[in-house]
């Protein structure tokens, strides 16, 4: 882990907000770069074969974001007026700006998730719509791994994909958090993305990256998906400083994803020590739950010691990363139990 001054912020708001190493900053300073929209940028093709590789898929296409990439995927899948299955947790239906409605026509079928994130096969069968003039076509599945930090069992995702396929619909997999997942099941990433038909890789959280996501699939989709990257005004020139940071990341940041998991747990055994809040903890995510008239004391507390929380309401989610080091866990734990006395 990076080392932190005493004075430093501890910033746990999300594994999005990390910084570039040094040896992230060297990658870029060496990187090859040519057009990428002409195909020519050197560390962008690099980056994109090696993701395609890990995750076991033909090819892979860099977008600027995890959102585009789903967006991209969800528009390459589906055609104005189809219909996607996923949970009402998953990132496509509450994070994402309601952009596959919006831009692609696309309808959007949440169907409840359990308390592990996840969706049975029965709901899933129930909710695929008979062939009748008055109801979408149902075309895709939509899943994701981890979800809040809850690690999805991929036996149980290959059910659903394999079902859903003998009815014709495409599996698409938001892999935003996915190699927490592989981290955690000690497990190839390939081997959990097996039964999607296309997969999105984010960067820019727990991997550390600044920008960016690579969506993985067969060539023919990903070629689509370049056209429609192209259409949402995402076709980059000398992408390859930023292909290089993704690169770094899968080649330096995906086993010590474990460090954080591992300050996670410490984090969470921390505040349930104090026997006043509930507490749960997945991955690199630690969940509390303030009674409602402390929340923005206890926020305000925290911020003057600076350590920032998100802003959700109960529960509050804590996301470690690899700019917490344990002095940012030590910090937080006494800062939280001084609320508390």
């Amino acid at each position: 882990m990076r080392a932190m001054s005493e004075e430093a912020i501890v910033d746990l708001r999300s594994d999005t907000v990390t910084r570039p190493s040094a040896g992230m900053y060297q990658a870029i300073m060496d990187a090859a770069v040519g057009d990428d929209v002409y195909g020519e940028d050197e560390t962008v093709n690099r980056l994109e074969a090696t993701a395609a590789k890990m995750l076991g898929k033909e090819a892979g296409l860099f977008l600027s974001s995890a959102t585009q990439a789903n967006l991209a995927a969800m528009l390459a899948h589906n055609a104005r007026g189809e219909e996607i299955l996923l949970g009402d947790q998953y990132h496509v239906y509450v994070a994402e700006a309601g952009g596959t409605s919006a831009l692609g026509g696309i309808v959007l079928h949440p169907l409840a998730t359990d308390e592990s994130g996840g969706l049975s096969l029965q709901q899933v069968l129930d909710a695929i719509k008979d062939d009748d003039p008055h109801n979408p076509i149902t075309r895709t599945l939509a899943l994701e791994n981890t979800v809040s930090g809850q690690v999805q069992d991929p036996a149980h995702h290959r059910v659903l994909a394999e079902a859903v396929r003998a009815q014709g619909l495409k599996v698409h997999l938001d892999g935003a958090r996915l190699m927490n997942a592989a981290v955690a099941l000690d497990m190839a990433a390939a081997d959990i993305v097996a039964p999607f038909d296309s997969v999105m890789m984010c960067l820019s959280k727990g991997l550390g990256a600044p920008v960016g996501a690579v969506l993985c699939g067969p060539v023919a989709f990903i070629k689509m998906a370049r056209r429609l990257r192209k259409q949402l005004g995402g076709g980059m020139r000398q992408a390859g400083v930023l292909a290089a940071c993704g690169l770094y990341a899968l080649e330096h940041n995906i086993a010590r994803l474990a460090d954080d998991h591992d300050s996670a747990r410490q984090l969470a055994d921390g505040i349930a020590g104090m026997g006043t809040l509930a507490v749960r903890q997945h991955t690199n995510m630690v969940f509390i739950e303030p009674e409602a008239n402390d929340i923005e004391p206890l926020r305000q507390h925290l911020e003057a010691q600076r350590i920032l929380i998100g802003e959700q309401k109960p529960p509050i989610r804590l996301v470690t990363h690899l700019d917490i080091d344990s002095s940012g866990i030590d910090r937080t734990i006494t800062a939280i139990h001084s609320y508390y006395r």
